[in-house]
């Protein structure tokens, strides 16, 4: 047995290796998991895709935001480079999600109202 209580697999269940944590990892992870809250990808049949939930994704955002802040000039130029793409993509995604649910309800809407968006007009 291993000094590590964290490295022991009690019921010898198979194991994968771990990733070193690294600036790399926290940051993918993060994205990983905002992205997986603006419904951009899950697990499963796409039939049992979670609608987005927006708010988690500002949260994750923002946690991003606020380590950006934190870290400034303390990072290295490759890891700079990635947190602020990934925050540049992710509020993209995010407003694009939040205009096509927008537009989603606003549908679902006219829809159960019964309302034509564009009524057909009468030929004289």
């Amino acid at each position: 047995m291993s000094d590590n209580p964290m490295s022991e697999n009690p019921a010898n269940e198979p194991t994968f290796p771990i990733p070193p944590a690294t600036f790399e990892f926290l940051t993918l992870s993060i994205k990983t998991q905002t992205e997986m809250s603006l419904g951009l990808f899950h697990f499963g049949e796409e039939k049992d895709r979670p609608a987005p939930d927006l708010r988690v994704a500002q949260h994750s955002i923002d946690v991003l935001a606020m380590l950006a802040e934190k870290t400034k000039g303390n990072l290295t130029m490759e890891e700079q480079r990635l947190l602020e793409n990934s925050l540049t993509e992710l509020r993209f995604r995010y407003v694009q999600v939040a205009k096509n649910m927008a537009s989603e309800n606003a549908r679902r809407a006219e829809s159960s109202q019964g309302v034509e968006k564009d009524p057909p007009r009468a030929e004289p």
